[in-house]
């Protein structure tokens, strides 16, 4: 399947958020103290790159996105 598609119409109006996992090395040292002996939280991006949150786990974040009306998708 070679055929190009226009993957903004699967968009939904700038809902769509990405989740992904975060490990402790990728933050600031003062992060990496609150972490509580985890090595991987999850973050929730927008589309353009923003950090909106840093949860402790998976569906954590799905579900904080889901309360804000957002469409949460993984990414690796």
């Amino acid at each position: 399947m070679h055929t190009k598609y226009d993957i903004s119409k699967l968009m939904d109006e700038g809902r769509t958020v990405y989740v992904r996992p975060v490990q402790r090395d990728e933050l600031p040292e003062e992060m990496q103290d609150q972490m509580d002996g985890r090595d991987t939280i999850y973050a929730v991006h927008r589309a353009d790159g923003e950090r909106l949150a840093l949860v402790k786990n998976r569906s954590l974040a799905f579900a904080l996105a889901r309360q804000n009306d957002l469409a949460p998708v993984t990414v690796h």
